[in-house]
């Protein structure tokens, strides 16, 4: 295993020309063609992965340093990192770090192959899972290469996550249902039933329905989208969509703090649907989750994550969330055709406001997280690295092509079964029946944003891990 990230020969010209650039006090980074993008893009990436120490010999292949108070990251956020770093190749060509995706995302599958790795189980929440499971999915739609055949496959992998995840013991009628954040019951947080956790099953089923034309998925994505706004999470007259609640409240108790991230995932599987479909009423809630999205979280034309970055609040995993902003909101543009006029002006500035302020760290280039301000806000980490990289990259998508099916060109080979037990027999509703109690135990001290927006928080899987 290599023991150093070795970046190619052009990446290293562009590394030496940004240092000179930098020594003269004029920026390595630029935004005027497609080139430019795309040179920029490779130097936020290769800056971004200096972060990951999974390549060293004797390190844990596919993680970032954590999880907390070992490093500051936790086991989903390299998920997202190899989701990102798929689209960066996707979009962009370059496919410097391909070696290492393919070797992290295999190595984290889990023996049940199904992104439930022993050693996460103490704080193993549904969207943790799920994000490993939406970048397996991605792969299968970006057609990024296939494994070897005696090993786990992309679309395989994505459909074992959403089988485990619409297995009987992750559903109970607590609020009605939906899933808890937790996967575990003894994990600290289970109470909790939020947006993320569903929203990500939401666009996996989504996603996974456009993917096969399997009914089984797009009636699961239904159902969660209607149990969304039954219970409150989901504002039927605005179509704001708010953090969560507890189940020992009914879900009655709605922590009202919006994430751009729940926003960015519904709106993403709302497209996908309606991709699929045709159907006008998925158009519509489309469309609507964008306006929404982009008039709160894109004040003044630039990406601000509202609920945690003006009061200087935002934990490290809420560093990431722009990132997915950018990426699914430019993916929106590529499936439904008609939000493209709108949406594509508002990530160009928002993509240029990111990088202006990557004049940080060691090299003097490095990114914060505060773009609306235009200045570095002198915090650096893989988070806010993987978010300007995302919407930098996303830039790239017009000349990309929009995500593949199974019948559009899509080559990676699916089990409708996988993840739902040996001895279950050949049928089209992807269910399981193992039995994923328990498996450790852990306390967690929640952490509570000193924001003046909302009064208290219960922390969902992306803003409360912290220990």
């Amino acid at each position: 295993m290599r023991s150093l990230l070795a970046p190619g020969a052009a990446i290293v010209a562009l590394l030496s020309a940004s240092r000179l650039a930098i020594a003269e006090d004029v920026s390595p980074f630029s935004m005027d063609t497609e080139d430019d993008v795309r040179k920029t893009a490779s130097i936020v990436a290769w800056d971004m992965m200096q972060y990951y120490k999974g390549n060293v010999t004797g390190a844990t292949p596919g993680i970032l340093p954590g999880p907390p108070p070992a490093g500051d990251y936790y086991w989903w956020e390299a998920g997202a990192m190899w989701g990102t770093l798929i689209d960066y190749w996707s979009w962009s060509g370059d496919a410097s770090y391909n070696d290492l995706i393919m070797a992290a995302m295999q190595w984290q599958v889990g023996p049940n192959k199904d992104y439930q790795p022993p050693n996460v189980t103490a704080s193993l929440g549904n969207d943790d899972q799920a994000f490993w499971g939406m970048s397996a999915m991605l792969a299968a739609e970006s057609k990024f290469p296939d494994p070897p055949s005696d090993k786990p496959q992309w679309l395989a992998l994505a459909q074992a996550v959403f089988n485990t995840q619409a297995a009987p013991e992750r559903h109970d009628q607590d609020c009605g249902g939906g899933l808890h954040w937790q996967i575990y019951s003894v994990n600290h947080g289970y109470g909790y039933k939020n947006s993320i956790a569903n929203g990500c099953f939401f666009n996996l089923g989504a996603r996974l329905y456009r993917y096969t034309r399997n009914q089984t998925y797009l009636d699961w994505a239904v159902k969660t989208w209607d149990w969304m706004e039954r219970v409150g999470f989901i504002e039927n007259s605005t179509f704001a969509i708010y953090d969560g609640g507890n189940s020992d409240h009914n879900c009655t108790d709605i922590n009202k703090a919006e994430f751009s991230y729940n926003n960015a995932i519904f709106a993403q599987g709302a497209a996908f649907i309606y991709n699929a479909t045709k159907d006008a009423v998925w158009k519509e809630r489309t469309e609507k989750l964008v306006s929404y999205g982009l008039k709160t979280f894109f004040p003044k034309g630039v990406a601000v994550e509202i609920s945690c970055e003006n009061p200087g609040t935002c934990t490290t995993d809420m560093l990431t969330f722009k990132g997915f902003l950018h990426r699914w909101y430019a993916v929106i543009t590529q499936i439904v055709p008609s939000t493209a006029e709108t949406i594509a002006p508002i990530l160009k500035k928002s993509a240029a406001a990111s990088v202006k302020q990557c004049t940080g760290g060691a090299l003097g280039r490095q990114c914060g997280f505060k773009w609306a301000t235009g200045t570095y806000d002198g915090k650096t980490g893989a988070g806010q690295q993987m978010s300007v990289l995302a919407a930098v990259s996303a830039q790239l998508i017009g000349s990309a092509k929009a995500p593949l099916t199974d019948s559009s060109g899509g080559t990676s080979k699916g089990n409708p079964n996988a993840g739902s037990g040996d001895n279950v027999p050949q049928h089209d509703r992807p269910v399981t029946t193992r039995d994923r109690i328990g498996a450790g135990f852990v306390t967690f001290t929640m952490v509570a944003l000193a924001c003046g927006v909302f009064g208290w928080m219960v922390l969902d899987g992306r803003e409360s891990k912290t220990s």
